[in-house]
């Protein structure tokens, strides 16, 4: 079931719907321990559109905005090195892909529920989000899997980043 009540796609009445390595019948799970249900095709759709709709592409993709809201999605979601300057100091926009890839889906949602980040990520956005959306989420980014490098560390206010940021007023 999607935490809105939903019920997963293909799955009998009364039963889940487990996959292993995309074969129907057992359980999939996640590496540590965890049965995960399996993703399917309308979740991930519904995540993409969270994304999008959420504008997580604009920073956590690299040349998004400047392409006008077009890029591949073999590209998205992999973070930039644009940081973001402000009187918190310099921010950079995580490699969701990295970041979310390392939680099970309930990690993440436990994650997205208390979740509290530096400027400018909108974080009360993420808390605000249903259950049943933050698991689209997760599904989609899942979905692209793991690729890129890690965004470069935040940096204290009295450290200067290297270009290119964007500085925000307040900065001394």
């Amino acid at each position: 079931m999607f935490g809105d009540g939903r019920r997963h796609g293909g799955a009998r009445e009364g039963r889940p719907n487990y996959t292993i390595n995309g074969r129907a019948g057992l359980p999939n799970w996640d590496g540590q321990g965890n049965r995960q249900a399996a993703p399917n095709a309308e979740q991930i759709e519904r995540g993409r559109y969270v994304v999008e709709i959420g504008g997580c592409n604009d920073c956590h993709t690299a040349g998004y905005a400047e392409a006008g809201g077009k890029a591949a999605e073999s590209d998205r979601l992999k973070g930039d090195t644009l940081g973001y300057r402000g009187p918190w100091g310099t921010t950079y926009p995580t490699n969701l892909r990295l970041s979310i890839g390392k939680m099970t889906e309930d990690q993440w949602v436990k994650y997205a529920k208390t979740l509290m980040t530096r400027p400018p990520m909108p974080w009360f956005n993420i808390r605000a989000m249903t259950e049943a959306d933050q698991r689209a989420l997760y599904q989609y980014v899942k979905s692209l899997g793991q690729s890129g490098t890690a965004a470069p560390a935040f940096l204290p206010p009295d450290k200067a980043p290297k270009p290119p940021y964007i500085q925000w007023p307040g900065v001394k």
